[in-house]
Protein backbone atom coordinates (compact mmCIF):
# COMPACT_ATOMS: atom_id res chain seq x y z
CA UNK A 1 0.00 0.00 0.00
CA UNK A 2 1.41 3.22 -1.03
CA UNK A 3 2.68 5.68 1.63
CA UNK A 4 -0.32 8.36 2.33
CA UNK A 5 0.75 11.82 1.44
CA UNK A 6 0.56 15.06 4.18
CA UNK A 7 -3.08 15.59 2.69
CA UNK A 8 -4.09 12.22 3.43
CA UNK A 9 -2.92 12.65 6.59
CA UNK A 10 -4.48 15.89 7.15
CA UNK A 11 -7.92 15.33 5.67
CA UNK A 12 -8.08 11.77 7.27
CA UNK A 13 -8.11 14.11 10.59
CA UNK A 14 -9.95 16.94 9.55
CA UNK A 15 -12.38 14.49 7.37
CA UNK A 16 -12.17 17.73 4.80
CA UNK A 17 -9.92 19.31 2.59
CA UNK A 18 -7.59 20.60 5.00
CA UNK A 19 -7.51 24.60 6.63
CA UNK A 20 -3.97 25.41 4.65
CA UNK A 21 -5.91 24.53 1.38
CA UNK A 22 -8.02 26.92 2.48
CA UNK A 23 -5.78 29.36 2.73
CA UNK A 24 -4.32 28.85 -0.32
CA UNK A 25 -7.21 30.48 -2.05
CA UNK A 26 -6.87 34.11 -3.06
CA UNK A 27 -10.58 34.99 -1.92
CA UNK A 28 -10.09 33.77 1.60
CA UNK A 29 -7.03 35.62 2.21
CA UNK A 30 -8.44 38.66 0.72
CA UNK A 31 -11.47 38.15 4.00
CA UNK A 32 -9.02 37.49 6.28
CA UNK A 33 -7.10 40.80 5.11
CA UNK A 34 -10.40 42.60 6.72
CA UNK A 35 -10.33 40.90 9.80
CA UNK A 36 -9.61 43.74 12.39
CA UNK A 37 -6.77 42.16 14.26
CA UNK A 38 -3.56 40.83 13.08
CA UNK A 39 -3.67 36.72 12.26
CA UNK A 40 -1.14 34.30 11.79
CA UNK A 41 -1.79 30.63 11.49
CA UNK A 42 0.65 27.64 11.47
CA UNK A 43 0.13 23.84 10.54
CA UNK A 44 1.40 21.81 13.43
CA UNK A 45 2.69 18.81 11.33
CA UNK A 46 5.02 17.43 10.56
CA UNK A 47 6.71 20.22 12.08
CA UNK A 48 5.37 23.94 13.13
CA UNK A 49 5.87 25.96 9.94
CA UNK A 50 3.10 29.88 9.00
CA UNK A 51 1.18 29.06 6.33
CA UNK A 52 -0.99 32.41 6.56
CA UNK A 53 -0.22 35.97 7.91
CA UNK A 54 -2.73 38.95 7.31
CA UNK A 55 -1.41 42.11 6.25
CA UNK A 56 -2.57 43.76 9.61
CA UNK A 57 -0.10 40.72 11.12
CA UNK A 58 2.48 41.93 8.59
CA UNK A 59 2.48 45.63 9.59
CA UNK A 60 2.32 45.08 13.80
CA UNK A 61 5.17 42.61 13.46
CA UNK A 62 7.45 44.13 10.43
CA UNK A 63 8.13 40.77 8.66
CA UNK A 64 6.38 40.36 5.31
CA UNK A 65 4.32 37.40 4.45
CA UNK A 66 6.25 36.50 2.10
CA UNK A 67 9.33 36.29 4.54
CA UNK A 68 7.31 34.33 7.70
CA UNK A 69 5.48 31.72 5.77
CA UNK A 70 7.19 28.68 5.64
CA UNK A 71 8.82 29.63 8.50
CA UNK A 72 8.43 29.48 12.31
CA UNK A 73 7.47 32.16 15.23
CA UNK A 74 11.12 32.96 16.12
CA UNK A 75 11.32 35.57 13.41
CA UNK A 76 8.86 37.23 15.77
CA UNK A 77 9.82 40.36 17.76
CA UNK A 78 8.67 41.87 20.88
CA UNK A 79 9.34 41.04 24.46
CA UNK A 80 6.97 41.17 27.44
CA UNK A 81 6.32 44.57 28.47
CA UNK A 82 6.53 43.47 32.20
CA UNK A 83 9.22 44.62 34.32
CA UNK A 84 12.16 42.04 34.58
CA UNK A 85 10.47 39.73 32.16
CA UNK A 86 12.53 38.65 29.23
CA UNK A 87 10.08 36.34 27.35
CA UNK A 88 10.02 36.58 24.15
CA UNK A 89 6.74 36.93 22.16
CA UNK A 90 8.17 34.10 19.70
CA UNK A 91 8.49 31.76 22.62
CA UNK A 92 5.32 32.40 24.49
CA UNK A 93 2.82 32.34 21.02
CA UNK A 94 3.96 28.45 21.37
CA UNK A 95 3.74 27.83 24.31
CA UNK A 96 0.44 29.89 25.63
CA UNK A 97 -3.19 29.12 25.33
CA UNK A 98 -5.69 32.16 24.92
CA UNK A 99 -4.29 35.08 26.20
CA UNK A 100 -0.42 34.97 26.67
CA UNK A 101 0.01 38.45 27.68
CA UNK A 102 1.61 41.96 26.70
CA UNK A 103 4.44 42.64 24.73
CA UNK A 104 6.50 45.62 23.41
CA UNK A 105 7.61 45.87 19.88
CA UNK A 106 10.17 48.02 18.60
CA UNK A 107 10.55 48.88 14.62
CA UNK A 108 12.69 51.13 12.99
CA UNK A 109 9.98 53.88 13.05
CA UNK A 110 8.03 53.24 16.03
CA UNK A 111 7.89 51.67 19.37
CA UNK A 112 4.62 50.25 20.65
CA UNK A 113 2.62 47.58 22.74
CA UNK A 114 0.49 44.68 21.63
CA UNK A 115 -1.88 42.05 23.28
CA UNK A 116 -1.61 38.46 21.72
CA UNK A 117 -3.52 35.40 21.84
CA UNK A 118 -2.41 31.85 20.71
CA UNK A 119 -5.03 29.11 20.14
CA UNK A 120 -4.97 25.68 18.44
CA UNK A 121 -6.94 24.41 16.25
CA UNK A 122 -8.00 21.09 17.11
CA UNK A 123 -9.06 17.93 14.52
CA UNK A 124 -12.88 16.29 15.37
CA UNK A 125 -10.50 13.65 17.46
CA UNK A 126 -8.94 16.05 19.47
CA UNK A 127 -5.68 16.37 18.04
CA UNK A 128 -4.09 19.99 17.48
CA UNK A 129 -3.38 20.70 13.81
CA UNK A 130 -3.17 24.64 13.69
CA UNK A 131 -1.57 27.67 15.82
CA UNK A 132 -3.66 30.49 15.69
CA UNK A 133 -2.07 33.59 16.81
CA UNK A 134 -3.24 36.92 17.10
CA UNK A 135 -2.25 40.65 17.93
CA UNK A 136 -3.89 43.78 18.65
CA UNK A 137 -2.03 46.91 19.35
CA UNK A 138 -2.86 48.79 22.45
CA UNK A 139 -1.04 51.84 22.13
CA UNK A 140 2.21 53.75 21.69
CA UNK A 141 4.71 53.41 24.81
CA UNK A 142 5.38 57.34 26.16
CA UNK A 143 9.14 58.12 26.62
CA UNK A 144 7.74 58.65 30.57
CA UNK A 145 7.46 55.68 32.31
CA UNK A 146 5.29 57.62 34.99
CA UNK A 147 3.14 58.87 32.60
CA UNK A 148 2.76 55.47 30.73
CA UNK A 149 1.68 53.68 34.28
CA UNK A 150 -0.70 56.12 35.25
CA UNK A 151 -2.35 56.04 32.06
CA UNK A 152 -2.42 52.01 31.86
CA UNK A 153 -4.17 52.16 35.88
CA UNK A 154 -6.75 54.82 34.48
CA UNK A 155 -7.13 52.02 31.58
CA UNK A 156 -7.14 48.80 33.14
CA UNK A 157 -10.89 47.96 32.73
CA UNK A 158 -10.74 48.87 29.28
CA UNK A 159 -7.72 47.27 27.94
CA UNK A 160 -9.37 44.08 29.68
CA UNK A 161 -12.01 44.20 27.83
CA UNK A 162 -10.59 44.50 25.22
CA UNK A 163 -8.93 41.41 25.70
CA UNK A 164 -12.15 39.97 25.78
CA UNK A 165 -13.95 41.12 23.06
CA UNK A 166 -10.64 39.97 20.88
CA UNK A 167 -10.90 36.56 22.29
CA UNK A 168 -14.61 35.95 21.75
CA UNK A 169 -14.23 37.33 18.17
CA UNK A 170 -11.13 34.66 17.51
CA UNK A 171 -13.07 31.54 18.32
CA UNK A 172 -15.99 33.01 16.32
CA UNK A 173 -13.31 33.27 13.94
CA UNK A 174 -11.90 29.72 14.05
CA UNK A 175 -15.17 28.09 14.08
CA UNK A 176 -15.99 30.39 11.26
CA UNK A 177 -12.95 28.95 9.14
CA UNK A 178 -13.41 25.47 10.24
CA UNK A 179 -17.15 24.96 8.96
CA UNK A 180 -16.40 26.92 5.96
CA UNK A 181 -13.05 24.83 4.95
CA UNK A 182 -14.94 21.64 5.12
CA UNK A 183 -16.33 20.12 1.44
CA UNK A 184 -15.13 23.15 -0.39
CA UNK A 185 -14.85 22.67 -4.02
CA UNK A 186 -13.92 24.50 -7.25
CA UNK A 187 -17.69 24.65 -8.34
CA UNK A 188 -19.50 25.74 -5.24
CA UNK A 189 -16.06 28.10 -3.48
CA UNK A 190 -16.95 31.38 -4.54
CA UNK A 191 -20.43 31.19 -3.11
CA UNK A 192 -19.04 29.98 0.44
CA UNK A 193 -16.56 32.29 0.42
CA UNK A 194 -18.97 35.08 -0.39
CA UNK A 195 -21.04 33.93 2.94
CA UNK A 196 -18.18 33.89 4.56
CA UNK A 197 -17.05 37.09 3.42
CA UNK A 198 -20.49 38.57 5.19
CA UNK A 199 -20.22 36.80 8.22
CA UNK A 200 -16.10 37.83 8.70
CA UNK A 201 -17.82 41.16 8.08
CA UNK A 202 -20.57 40.89 10.45
CA UNK A 203 -17.64 40.12 13.39
CA UNK A 204 -16.36 43.20 12.01
CA UNK A 205 -18.86 45.64 12.40
CA UNK A 206 -19.08 44.46 16.02
CA UNK A 207 -15.63 45.03 16.74
CA UNK A 208 -16.05 48.71 15.24
CA UNK A 209 -19.25 49.02 17.49
CA UNK A 210 -17.06 48.07 20.35
CA UNK A 211 -14.33 50.24 19.69
CA UNK A 212 -16.31 53.09 18.97
CA UNK A 213 -18.06 52.84 22.62
CA UNK A 214 -15.15 53.86 24.57
CA UNK A 215 -15.50 53.39 28.46
CA UNK A 216 -19.12 54.04 28.24
CA UNK A 217 -20.09 50.15 29.37
CA UNK A 218 -17.47 47.49 29.26
CA UNK A 219 -19.42 44.87 28.98
CA UNK A 220 -21.96 45.43 26.78
CA UNK A 221 -22.88 46.48 23.16
CA UNK A 222 -25.98 48.29 21.79
CA UNK A 223 -27.72 45.63 19.93
CA UNK A 224 -29.92 48.07 17.83
CA UNK A 225 -26.72 49.86 17.09
CA UNK A 226 -25.25 46.99 15.79
CA UNK A 227 -27.78 45.42 14.15
CA UNK A 228 -29.10 48.22 12.29
CA UNK A 229 -25.34 48.62 10.77
CA UNK A 230 -25.19 44.97 10.02
CA UNK A 231 -28.51 45.19 8.25
CA UNK A 232 -27.02 48.12 6.24
CA UNK A 233 -23.78 46.30 5.48
CA UNK A 234 -25.66 43.37 3.87
CA UNK A 235 -27.78 45.66 2.07
CA UNK A 236 -24.74 47.17 0.41
CA UNK A 237 -22.92 44.57 -0.58
CA UNK A 238 -25.63 42.45 -2.28
CA UNK A 239 -27.36 45.92 -3.50
CA UNK A 240 -30.42 44.78 -5.99
CA UNK A 241 -32.02 47.22 -7.56
CA UNK A 242 -36.21 47.39 -6.06
CA UNK A 243 -35.56 46.07 -2.82
CA UNK A 244 -35.45 48.20 -0.20
CA UNK A 245 -34.85 47.39 3.54
CA UNK A 246 -37.76 48.20 6.27
CA UNK A 247 -35.52 49.05 9.48
CA UNK A 248 -36.60 50.00 12.64
CA UNK A 249 -34.40 48.99 16.14
CA UNK A 250 -34.55 49.77 19.49
CA UNK A 251 -31.70 50.52 21.96
CA UNK A 252 -30.55 47.83 24.62
CA UNK A 253 -27.82 46.94 26.13
CA UNK A 254 -26.92 43.21 25.77
CA UNK A 255 -23.96 40.55 26.41
CA UNK A 256 -21.61 40.49 23.76
CA UNK A 257 -21.58 36.79 24.18
CA UNK A 258 -25.70 38.00 22.86
CA UNK A 259 -24.90 40.39 20.45
CA UNK A 260 -22.60 38.03 17.92
CA UNK A 261 -24.62 35.33 16.96
CA UNK A 262 -27.52 37.50 16.32
CA UNK A 263 -25.93 39.52 14.27
CA UNK A 264 -24.61 36.81 12.65
CA UNK A 265 -28.33 35.59 12.33
CA UNK A 266 -29.11 38.55 10.65
CA UNK A 267 -26.65 38.82 8.30
CA UNK A 268 -27.37 35.34 7.32
CA UNK A 269 -31.04 35.58 6.59
CA UNK A 270 -30.74 39.39 4.98
CA UNK A 271 -28.26 37.64 2.84
CA UNK A 272 -30.53 34.88 1.62
CA UNK A 273 -33.30 36.96 0.67
CA UNK A 274 -30.89 39.46 -1.36
CA UNK A 275 -30.12 36.20 -3.43
CA UNK A 276 -33.48 33.87 -3.38
CA UNK A 277 -36.36 35.49 -2.24
CA UNK A 278 -36.83 37.55 -5.34
CA UNK A 279 -36.05 35.61 -7.88
CA UNK A 280 -38.66 36.44 -10.84
CA UNK A 281 -39.61 40.06 -9.29
CA UNK A 282 -38.93 42.93 -10.14
CA UNK A 283 -38.71 43.84 -6.26
CA UNK A 284 -39.54 43.56 -2.61
CA UNK A 285 -39.18 44.49 1.11
CA UNK A 286 -37.13 43.00 3.55
CA UNK A 287 -37.91 43.95 7.33
CA UNK A 288 -35.66 43.60 9.60
CA UNK A 289 -36.65 44.48 13.22
CA UNK A 290 -35.07 44.36 16.58
CA UNK A 291 -38.00 45.96 18.93
CA UNK A 292 -37.69 46.12 22.99
CA UNK A 293 -40.27 46.06 25.73
CA UNK A 294 -40.56 44.75 29.22
CA UNK A 295 -40.54 41.11 28.44
CA UNK A 296 -37.30 40.99 26.28
CA UNK A 297 -36.01 41.69 22.75
CA UNK A 298 -37.61 40.77 19.57
CA UNK A 299 -35.92 40.11 16.59
CA UNK A 300 -37.51 39.98 13.13
CA UNK A 301 -36.53 39.09 9.69
CA UNK A 302 -39.07 38.89 6.58
CA UNK A 303 -39.17 39.32 3.15
CA UNK A 304 -42.43 39.62 0.99
CA UNK A 305 -40.84 37.29 -1.58
CA UNK A 306 -41.42 33.51 -3.15
CA UNK A 307 -41.06 32.02 0.33
CA UNK A 308 -39.43 28.71 1.08
CA UNK A 309 -39.86 25.77 -1.44
CA UNK A 310 -41.86 22.82 0.10
CA UNK A 311 -39.42 20.75 2.14
CA UNK A 312 -37.10 23.39 3.02
CA UNK A 313 -36.77 25.02 6.33
CA UNK A 314 -34.19 27.44 8.28
CA UNK A 315 -31.85 26.55 9.81
CA UNK A 316 -31.16 23.38 7.90
CA UNK A 317 -29.65 20.93 10.89
CA UNK A 318 -26.10 20.84 10.85
CA UNK A 319 -25.43 23.29 9.11
CA UNK A 320 -23.79 26.67 9.94
CA UNK A 321 -27.03 28.60 10.75
CA UNK A 322 -28.43 25.95 12.78
CA UNK A 323 -25.16 26.22 14.75
CA UNK A 324 -25.57 30.03 15.41
CA UNK A 325 -28.98 29.88 16.22
CA UNK A 326 -27.83 27.11 19.48
CA UNK A 327 -25.46 29.56 20.41
CA UNK A 328 -28.98 32.02 21.24
CA UNK A 329 -30.43 29.82 22.60
CA UNK A 330 -27.33 28.46 25.25
CA UNK A 331 -26.48 32.28 25.78
CA UNK A 332 -30.25 34.27 26.13
CA UNK A 333 -32.07 31.19 25.87
CA UNK A 334 -33.53 32.82 22.44
CA UNK A 335 -36.83 31.30 20.97
CA UNK A 336 -37.27 30.71 17.39
CA UNK A 337 -40.23 31.06 15.36
CA UNK A 338 -39.71 30.42 11.46
CA UNK A 339 -43.01 31.19 9.46
CA UNK A 340 -43.19 30.85 5.40
CA UNK A 341 -45.38 29.82 2.83
CA UNK A 342 -44.67 29.13 -1.07
CA UNK A 343 -45.16 32.55 -2.47
CA UNK A 344 -45.70 34.60 0.92
CA UNK A 345 -42.32 35.54 1.71
CA UNK A 346 -40.60 34.27 5.15
CA UNK A 347 -40.18 35.60 8.66
CA UNK A 348 -38.31 34.63 11.28
CA UNK A 349 -38.40 35.80 14.89
CA UNK A 350 -36.00 35.79 17.55
CA UNK A 351 -36.89 36.46 21.28
CA UNK A 352 -35.15 36.29 24.33
CA UNK A 353 -35.79 37.80 27.86
CA UNK A 354 -33.93 40.83 29.44
CA UNK A 355 -32.23 38.75 32.14
CA UNK A 356 -31.04 36.30 29.70
CA UNK A 357 -29.79 38.93 27.34
CA UNK A 358 -27.84 41.29 30.20
CA UNK A 359 -24.53 41.88 30.74
CA UNK A 360 -22.48 40.30 33.15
Amino acid sequence: MDEPTEADRVEKLLDTPNLANALESDRFKQFLDHVPVAIAVSELLPSEAIVYANLEFERLTGRSVRDMEGGGWNALPGMASAQNDDEKLSHAVELGEEYVGRFSIVLADRRFEVDAWSNTIQDDDGAETFRLVALAEVGHVRKDQSELEKSLRDKDGLLLELQHRVKNNLQMITALIRMEARNVTEEDAGKRFDRLAGRINALSVLYDCLTSQGQSDNESIDLGTYLSKVASSVMQAHAVEGIRLDLTVDTWPVSINVAMPAGLVVNELMTNALKHAFVGREGGTILMHSLVDETGCFITIADDGVGLPDGVSWPKPGKLGAAIAQSLRQNAGATLTVKSKPGAGTEVILFFARPAAAPQ
